[in-house]
């Protein structure tokens, strides 16, 4: 095999907390992952030498600042690949969103060479390599639903939770992960989100009980800044949504319906929103 092809998924947060600071300064977390329908697409063909990317967005580095090439060449450098590899992606996952985009490639590109070169290495081993290249790496390597703790790193995978449509808004903002986490006062009074509760409400198969644990301290930072995503949850709710959540350190934000005409109504409403910039209607996965 000389080339292959494979969907890296995005993902969204149900329940995000933090819990501390490490003295090197990460911070502890414990939420629940889950991916979703909305995909980029990475592209791997063998070459003779070296690493080079290509991508269909003028947004995105093609360089070693891109997480698929250190990826990569984590892959080439720890398992002494001959030869290299060149990249192409199809990105259709909202840039600096909150939906490990970046990560979720970066997962992508070292299961592509796992195959290509047919390394034969177990999920686990990749999942542990790749927390240098990224905390969210590990998890979207595992994908589906799962408990993230730790920097995101140590992972228990959980039930999915019942089918459901999932709008998703990512408003014409960046919000930089570094200013959220600086400002959040993990020590503070926060309202953090039942994480636990959420964890067994998904394992009762409880879709009431998930939506009543959704929730997410770094809200308390991005809000405040960015009043849009408030916007955005408030006509999520009035369009129909069960339950709305920004996804990780936002600005992309997420309404969970249980009946799909509303949420195909909810769609064609708000996508003619000033602040919808990218809006998807998909499922979990």
């Amino acid at each position: 095999m000389d080339r292959c092809t494979l969907k890296a998924y995005a993902k969204i947060n149900l329940g995000l907390d933090v819990t501390g600071r490490l003295p090197n300064g990460y911070h502890q977390v414990k939420m629940i992952m889950q991916s979703v329908g909305i995909c980029d697409e990475l592209t791997l063909e063998k070459t003779p030498e070296g690493l080079s990317m290509t991508a269909d967005s003028e947004e995105l580095p093609t360089d070693e600042s891109n997480l698929v090439c250190k990826a990569a060449r984590l892959m080439q450098e720890t398992f002494h690949i001959p030869g290299g590899v060149r990249f192409h992606l199809k990105k259709r996952i909202p840039i600096a969103a909150g939906m490990a985009g970046g990560s979720t490639d970066a997962a992508a590109a070292m299961k592509g060479m796992n195959t290509l070169f047919r390394l034969g290495l177990p999920d686990k081993e990749l999942m542990e390599l790749s927390v240098s290249v990224g905390a969210d790496v590990p998890y979207c390597i595992l994908g589906g639903t799962a408990l993230a703790e730790g920097i995101g790193e140590k992972l228990t995978p959980l039930p999915s939770p019942p089918a459901c449509r999932v709008l998703v808004i990512k408003p014409d903002i960046g919000v930089s992960t570094k200013y959220v986490y600086e400002h959040l006062d993990a020590a503070g009074s926060l309202n953090h989100p039942d994480i636990d509760g959420m964890v067994n409400a998904l394992k009762e198969g409880s879709l009431q009980g998930i939506l009543n644990r959704m929730g997410n301290v770094l809200e308390t930072v991005t809000v405040p800044a960015y009043p849009v995503i408030r916007d955005i949850k408030e006509k999520m709710l009035s369009a129909g949504a069960a339950g709305s959540l920004m996804s990780g350190s936002g600005p992309t934000v997420f309404g969970i319906f249980t009946d799909q005409e509303r949420a195909r109504h909810a769609f064609d409403t708000l996508k003619t929103e000033a602040f919808s910039a990218q809006i998807f209607l998909t499922t979990f996965l």
